[in-house]
């Protein structure tokens, strides 16, 4: 069975990196040449006693930055649980090693520039939810490593993982490169874990939950949208449910990800940016590549298009259905439910009715099941593809109570409901079951959007509260400020971390260094100061009223015609991103 290391030791001297495995009877040291690059193995026999040692937790690889290369360690991690019997980590803390003893080679220009791209990757590697496991394949789901050749099983961990799960594949590149170092490489997956020992009729088992973002087309909120030429699909999440019980495992799998055609939103300080679909696009191309790969991988596809059906979101949800139609086939099924409208007052239990119209298909596509003795009992047969716009929230929710129904059905058939029980009589699993959903949610909105989901409210208790509402609210005024302030600088870090953008071994200027327009600063300064006059007039009033109203009308007025401005170019003044290439940007 193919592994990698588990324990390491970081061993640093002036010329040098020697990363020794700690694992019990291996004498196995990765050595990377600090001036040259080369990486070689040896054994420990070569580590020099003067080398300064501490002890990391992996390898999440290497990159190279203005200054040179870096080398990205794991220094902390945190045990998540154990899958079939495999310890799963979530990784805590990362550290950013330079190559170089020194910076003084580069320009003050370059210094600054090299600053940058290192706070660019600690946004990434500050962002929460990155995993992996030494003796286990993360990347897959449990169907895909049953349905395997003796072949695949031979392969180290970084070959056989499936590459759009892959968060590092970038950063690994020096180390895939030499089969030898492969098990020094650690595929890392980004998203959200949680496995939980839960207890309903005296009866213990696991239940765990995976979702693995593909790191294809990745990106924030606004800037990332549709589809590329690829056919990969924005915010694309591979959502799993698993129980294991007595020896028997079943899997539930499905999948989220941004309407597949060509279109965007870009930010431009209105609440709600209108979205656009690319009229120069040939859009067939792009669906049919997304939509052949999805029934290569997964079989028969039901789209669950939960948009609104009027407004801004009515034309997205119209070209869906018409390429879903104009595709014509027979393994791709499309439902639009409008879930603001049907959910709207308050009515949540109206979702009982997507859920009621898509019953005949679930039972039909199944779920994936072994048996105690090792025996495939059931195959999953297709998906439900979920989207909304962001596939966050509305998504999450839909997700969730159909994970509830197969998992209904997977926990009677292992025998540990009874016939004619229901999950939600039993209130220790449910509270468990729900508060695991919402925290999907949550991961999957942070890493998207940049604040908590919206809606988790009825995730975690079944119904919409006052509250809750007000708390989506809040997330959603701090998503506005983030997605025009500072999604720009995010969107750059995606891209740089996952090679989409590749720093030049050159000492030409990097992208970092175009300069904002004028009207960037003079603008809101003068807005600013004209709504500070307008207020300063109204305290401190003139010898007449008709003075204090003139004072008043022309400062306010000011103030408008320049916010009329700014509002009017807002693409100008969002923090837009500098690296990304000109494609992601259509």
């Amino acid at each position: 069975m193919a592994t990698a290391y588990e324990r390491y030791n970081l061993h640093t001297t002036t010329e040098k990196f020697f990363i020794e495995a700690c694992d019990e009877g291996v004498d196995a040291v990765l050595v990377i040449d600090r001036v040259s690059n080369e990486m070689t193995l040896t054994g420990k026999m070569d580590i020099p006693p003067s080398a300064v040692t501490r002890p990391i937790c992996g390898i999440m690889g290497t990159l190279r930055l203005v200054a040179g290369m870096y080398l990205i360690v794991i220094t902390r991690k945190r045990n998540v649980g154990s899958l079939l019997g495999h310890a799963v980590w979530k990784a805590v803390d990362f550290d950013v090693i330079s190559y170089k003893k020194t910076v003084l080679h580069l320009s003050e220009i370059q210094s600054q520039e090299n600053k940058t791209f290192l706070s660019m990757i600690n946004n990434v590697l500050n962002t929460d939810g990155f995993y992996f496991c030494t003796d286990f394949d993360l990347t897959h789901t449990l169907q895909r490593l049953a349905n395997t050749s003796p072949d695949f099983h031979e392969m180290s961990l970084l070959e056989r993982a499936d590459q759009r799960f892959v968060w590092n594949g970038n950063l690994l590149r020096e180390l895939a490169a030499q089969p030898e170092l492969h098990k020094f490489a650690l595929p890392v997956v980004h998203g959200f874990i949680v496995m939980k020992p839960c207890r309903i009729n005296g009866k213990i088992f696991e239940w765990i939950l995976i979702s693995r973002r593909s790191c294809f087309r990745a990106g924030v909120r606004y800037y990332v949208r549709g589809i590329d030429s690829e056919g990969h699909a924005a915010n694309f999440v591979e959502t799993e449910q698993i129980v294991l019980y007595e020896g028997a495992k079943t899997s539930f799998v499905q999948t989220r990800g941004s309407m597949p055609f060509y279109w965007s939103q870009r930010p431009n300080l209105k609440y709600k940016p209108k979205p656009i679909i690319s009229k120069t696009i040939n859009h067939m191309d792009g669906f049919q590549r997304h939509f052949d790969s999805q029934l290569l991988i997964y079989g028969k596809q039901t789209i669950l298009n939960l948009v609104n059906q009027k407004g801004s979101e009515k034309p997205l949800e119209q070209a869906f259905a018409n390429l879903v139609s104009g595709m014509n086939n027979g393994m791709l099924n499309y439902i639009a439910f409008d879930f603001h409208k049907e959910c709207s007052h308050m009515r949540w239990d109206r979702l009982q009715i997507l859920v009621e119209a898509v019953t005949d298909t679930q039972d039909e596509y199944g779920y994936f099941m072994v048996n105690s003795e090792g025996r495939t009992l059931a195959q999953q047969r297709g998906v439900f593809r979920s989207n909304c716009m962001d596939c966050l929230d509305r998504t999450n929710v839909i997700q969730s109570l159909l994970a509830r129904r197969s998992l209904q059905s997977q926990l009677q058939r292992m025998g540990v409901l009874n016939v004619g029980q229901r999950i939600d009589e039993h209130a220790e699993f449910e509270k468990i079951y729900k508060n695991a959903w919402a925290d999907n949610a949550n991961a999957c909105a942070v890493q998207y959007a940049g604040t908590g989901a919206l809606k988790t409210d009825f995730t975690r208790t079944g119904k919409r509260t006052r509250w809750g509402l007000l708390m989506d609210g809040w997330n959603s005024m701090i998503r506005y400020y983030k997605n025009n302030f500072s999604d720009g600088f995010r969107q750059d870090s995606i891209d740089l971390f996952l090679g989409n953008f590749v720093v030049d071994e050159s000492d030409g200027p990097t992208p970092l260094r175009v300069q904002k327009d004028w009207k960037f600063l003079t603008l809101p300064i003068i807005m600013l100061v004209a709504f500070s006059m307008c207020i300063i007039c109204l305290l401190m009033a003139g010898d007449t009223w008709t003075e204090t109203l003139a004072y008043v009308m022309f400062w306010g007025a000011a103030s408008v015609i320049t916010a009329t401005i700014i509002l009017l170019n807002g693409q100008d003044f969002v923090d837009a991103p500098k690296l990304v290439h000109k494609e992601k940007m259509d």
